[in-house]
């Protein structure tokens, strides 16, 4: 059954005649979700409940139990929203560009706004401090977030090479070089030292630098100068 909502002006819809309007269950995960995002980061996983998650959501704790049925299955599955979201975005960026340098800088950016997303750095804060407690948050936190955008990196590099336009002997292996030389001092820096989240012109500096970098070593016309 999906979730209904009423709405709160009857004269806004005269033509329901009162009948409450039917939002569909994808429609309502998807909310569900995002309230789900912002109660972790800043409440904590421990002090985050179900029905904290529903009221932000604007839904009742019997449609949340119905569509997920526990704390730990919201976690899991906002993480993997999220990140297929993100996966999307990474696909798209893949023909968008006839220069290789500015398509990498390009889909640099995309990993960079999720990894040094200020809401995803505070539920990395939170795995860290909580894992003791709940040590599934690590795994869950690993597969859908780290693994995921390695994955999809790895896949964009794949696009390329089947172009003939970069030789490399490990995609998966050089897309996790690429996305430590992009985000890691910076969210080392902030999970570590409370530094600030680079901005982001700084952040597209740096993209820029990397895969410029990076492409000296691969690009197939720099080969054996």
């Amino acid at each position: 059954m999906a979730e209904i909502d009423t709405p709160q002006d009857p004269t806004q819809d005269r033509r329901c005649r009162g009948r409450p309007q039917v939002r569909p269950d994808d429609e309502t995960r998807q909310i569900i979700y995002e309230a789900a995002r912002h109660e972790f980061a800043g409440a904590g996983y421990a002090a985050t409940s179900i029905e904290t998650v529903a009221r932000r959501a604007g839904v009742s704790t019997k449609t949340l139990y119905r569509l997920i049925p526990n704390k730990a299955a919201l976690f899991e599955g906002m993480v993997a929203d999220r990140l297929d979201r993100f996966v999307s975005e990474v696909k798209l960026q893949s023909g968008d560009h006839t220069d290789l340098e500015t398509a990498l800088c390009a889909a640099l950016m995309v990993c960079a706004d999720l990894a040094l997303d200020e809401e995803v750095i505070a539920l990395q804060r939170i795995i860290l401090q909580e894992t003791g407690k709940f040590s599934d948050l690590a795994g869950v936190f690993y597969r859908n977030a780290i693994v995921r955008t390695g994955a999809a990196l790895a896949d964009w590099l794949r696009v390329q090479e089947s172009r003939g336009l970069i030789v490399l002997e490990d995609v998966d292996d050089a897309a996790g070089m690429l996305l430590g030389m992009v985000t890691s001092a910076p969210r080392r820096a902030a999970l570590f030292g409370h530094v600030p989240l680079p901005s982001r012109p700084q952040i597209e500096a740096r993209a820029r630098r990397c895969a410029a970098l990076f492409l000296r070593g691969c690009e197939t016309g720099t080969r054996g100068r």
